[in-house]
């Protein structure tokens, strides 16, 4: 299902939006986010709810790149377990492992895509004969791969 021309508007629509794409990579890494938010799991905080924000503001922005496309149903199954969860002190304390490991895994390989775009978005200007890995992963979430 290899598409060169989805995948010549994907680079293109990369460095058209890569400030914003760079941006949204140094909210994801910052300290309050990718590390303090990563402790708070180990740490049994409720606010390692807040990494959902910064996943869906991703998802969305991923969505953004190539519109006309679905992303990749893996993901997708992957995002839609780890967001729009609540926090409920007796069932997620109880349950803490099964109730937030999966706001961790959707925020996690939703900065992956993210890191892969900003990574790749000088290098590629143009359908690659030889594939790095993060690139045909990227081919991957927009199932042009």
């Amino acid at each position: 299902m290899f598409n060169d021309e989805e995948e010549k508007k994907i680079i293109a629509n990369i460095a058209e939006q890569f400030p914003q794409f760079e941006q949204l990579l140094m909210q994801a890494n910052d300290k309050w986010v990718y590390e303090d938010l990563v402790y708070r799991f180990y740490h049994q905080s409720m606010k390692d709810f807040y990494l959902q924000e910064t996943t869906s503001r991703i998802v969305s922005a991923l969505r953004g790149l190539a519109p006309n496309l679905p992303l990749n149903e893996w993901f997708m199954r992957i995002v839609d377990q780890g967001t729009n969860k609540e926090f409920d002190p007796h069932r997620t304390n109880d349950h803490w492992l099964e109730e937030t490991r999966p706001i961790l895994v959707a925020f996690f390989h939703a900065r992956y895509f993210l890191e892969m775009i900003c990574k790749y978005a000088r290098r590629i200007t143009e359908p690659p004969q030889s594939m790095p890995s993060g690139w045909a992963a990227i081919l991957y979430l927009y199932n042009i791969r």
